[in-house]
C-alpha cells in the first residue's frame, strides 16, 4: 500500500508541539536536559505525526550514533540481566541506546563482537570483566573508543571498572564459612580460563582457607559452564570425595541453586548435613528452600553508574577514575554449623 502522504520532518515536529526545532533535537538527543512537560509535548507530536529521527543524516554530521555496546557472556540466566536493565534506563535518559551481544564465554567470539560493534559505529563499549587479550584493548585505543569493564575491579587494569573486588567479597563469605567450623570444603566454579571474575572467587576462597591455617590446595574444586542442571551434576560429583566436604562454595547462585536441588535429591539436609552458599543473590536465591546464603552485588547500582561513567567518558573526553562498589554477605539458611561425626 502506498501514500502520498509526506514524510514528517524535525520541523513539523517542533510546530505541532509548539517548540523550536532545538528543543525536539534536545528532546530526542538529551531527553533529561528537557523540561518533563515539553518532553512529553514532543513525544505526543512524534507519535501523532509517526516521525522517525534520519540517524544516517545525524551520524555524518555528528560522528556518532549514540549508541553503546554492551557485550555480555550469556543471557541465558539472570546474572546480567538487572545490572543491564539499569544499564539501559541511564542510557536512555541521556539519550543514548543499547545494543547488546553475548560471547557463550568464548574469547574469540567476544573479539568479533567488539570489533562488529566498532565496526557499525558504536560509540563507546560495556565489557565484563578484566581478562582478554591485550591485542583487544590496543585494537580500543587504536579506534578512541570509550570503554568500562564492569563486574569486576582492578585499579591496574587496561580500561577503567565500575565494578567490585571479586577476591575480597569471596574471602567474606569464606571467613563466614570458616567461623562455623568447616574445614572439608569445595567449590563449583565457572571455566576460570579467561574469566578472571571465577578465578578471583576462587583466590577469595584459597586465601581465607590459609589464613586459617587450611591448605589451599585441598580445596575440591569443579569447574563447569553456568546452570542449575551443571550445578546439581558437580555435587552429586563432589560428595563422592572423601573426606567429604561438609560446606560447598557455588561460584554463583545459578550453580549454588544446582547444588541445592540434588542435596535434596540426595536426601541430605541443609544445612544440618552439608552448608551450601552462593554468589550474586539473585532473586532466586531469596525464594530458594531453605533460602540461599550468598553475596548480594549491587547490579542495579553498578550498571546504572557504569552508564554514567560511559556518558561522561563521552562527553567530557577523560577517562574517569576505577569505582568499587560495596559487596555484603547476606546470612540466610543453608550455612550452618560442620555437621557432627
Amino acid at each position: 500500500m502506498t501514500t502520498d502522504r509526506p514524510t514528517p520532518t524535525l520541523h513539523d515536529v517542533a510546530d505541532a508541539a509548539d517548540v523550536s526545532t532545538a528543543t525536539v533535537s534536545r528532546c530526542l538527543n538529551f531527553p533529561d536536559k528537557v523540561a518533563p512537560k515539553t518532553r512529553q509535548k514532543v513525544q505526543d507530536a512524534i507519535a501523532a505525526l509517526g516521525y522517525s529521527p534520519n540517524f544516517g543524516a545525524k551520524v555524518m554530521a555528528a560522528k556518532r550514533t549514540n549508541t553503546i555496546g554492551a557485550i555480555i557472556p550469556t543471557m541465558e540466566n539472570a546474572i546480567f540481566a538487572r545490572g543491564l536493565q539499569a544499564f539501559q534506563e541511564e542510557l536512555r535518559a541521556h539519550g543514548y541506546t543499547m545494543l547488546v551481544a553475548s560471547t557463550a564465554y568464548q574469547p574469540n567470539m567476544e573479539e568479533e563482537q567488539i570489533r562488529t560493534l566498532v565496526a557499525r559505529g558504536a560509540d563507546a563499549l560495556l565489557l565484563i570483566g578484566h581478562a582478554r587479550a591485550p591485542s583487544v584493548y590496543d585494537f580500543l585505543r587504536t579506534q578512541d573508543v570509550p570503554t568500562i569493564v564492569s563486574w569486576a575491579y582492578d585499579p591496574q587494569g587496561e580500561s577503567p571498572s565500575v565494578g567490585f573486588d571479586n577476591k575480597a567479597a569471596m574471602y567474606a563469605m569464606a571467613k563466614q564459612v570458616l567461623a562455623q567450623g568447616h574445614v572439608h570444603l569445595a567449590a563449583i566454579s565457572a571455566p576460570t580460563d579467561q574469566n578472571d571474575r571465577a578465578s578471583e572467587r576462587l583466590s577469595g576462597i584459597k586465601a581465607a582457607m590459609q589464613d586459617a591455617g587450611l591448605a589451599p590446595k585441598k580445596l575440591h574444586i569443579i569447574e563447569t559452564p553456568y546452570s542449575i542442571e551443571n550445578g546439581a551434576l558437580a555435587f552429586a560429583e563432589l560428595m563422592t570425595k572423601h573426606p567429604r566436604p561438609t560446606a560447598v562454595f557455588g561460584g554463583n547462585d545459578v550453580l549454588a541453586i544446582g547444588a541445592l536441588r540434588q542435596a535434596k535429591t540426595m536426601q541430605l539436609a541443609v544445612p544440618q548435613d552439608v552448608s551450601i552458599v552462593g554468589f550474586d543473590d539473585i532473586e532466586l536465591a531469596q525464594i530458594a528452600d531453605p533460602a540461599l546464603t550468598t553475596v548480594h552485588v549491587p547490579h542495579r547500582e553498578m550498571g546504572r553508574k557504569a552508564a554514567l561513567a560511559l556518558v561522561n567518558m563521552l562527553r567530557e573526553g577523560k577517562s574517569p577514575p576505577h569505582l568499587a562498589l560495596d559487596v555484603e554477605v547476606v546470612l540466610r539458611d543453608t550455612l550452618g554449623p560442620v555437621p557432627r561425626s
